[in-house]
């Protein structure tokens, strides 16, 4: 008898596909991309015409679709299944977008906001608590881990590098796998 080990990026991609289906209905949409951007938008309370927003939404919109493309569908929303191969697809190929990079960056930009290049406790505690509507006690735990270097906050070179392991490690212990939720 064999065992099948859980690839652990699709685990991740499944959570991630939860936690962006705004309505629950099983697919992921633009509405649902859309909702995502604006959850940052409205957390951050940025302008429209701020450029932080303005790279966040043009990511969003360039990643939706990638995603369509990548899944070689013919209507504009996805199954999970279809997101997690189009995921899969689209972070390898950088033809069109480096969606670590792009989204890394944009969403950095956001969450540092004195702009010091770093993300706080504090800075990441509002990411938490406004964007993704968590306050569990652990949820802080995530920052230490993603602090790699111990010094009291998350630089970008760490934040990008927790990106990168989100998408590419199949390491249930990387810091970047403890976005959605330990594994």
């Amino acid at each position: 008898m064999t065992t099948t080990v859980r690839d652990i990026i699709t685990t991740k991609l499944e959570r991630q596909f939860d936690a962006f289906d705004a309505n629950h209905d099983g697919y992921l949409d633009w509405t649902d991309y859309q909702k995502l951007a604006d959850r940052y938008i409205q957390a951050y309370r940025l302008d429209k015409s701020d450029r932080r927003a303005r790279a966040l939404q043009t990511f969003c919109q360039i990643h939706w679709l990638e995603l369509l493309r990548h899944a070689g569908v013919d209507g504009d929303r996805l199954t999970k299944d279809q997101y997690v191969t189009a995921n899969r697809l689209a972070v390898i190929d950088t033809s069109r977008l480096n969606v670590t990079e792009g989204g890394g960056h944009a969403i950095f930009d956001v969450i540092d906001v004195n702009g010091d290049n770093e993300i706080s406790k504090d800075e990441f505690a509002r990411f938490l608590k406004d964007v993704w509507k968590s306050d569990a006690p652990d949820a802080m735990d995530m920052f230490a881990r993603l602090d790699t270097d111990g010094d009291g906050a998350i630089s970008r070179h760490e934040f990008i590098r927790a990106i990168r392991e989100y998408y590419f490690s199949n390491d249930p212990d990387a810091p970047g796998s403890l976005f959605f939720g330990q594994i």
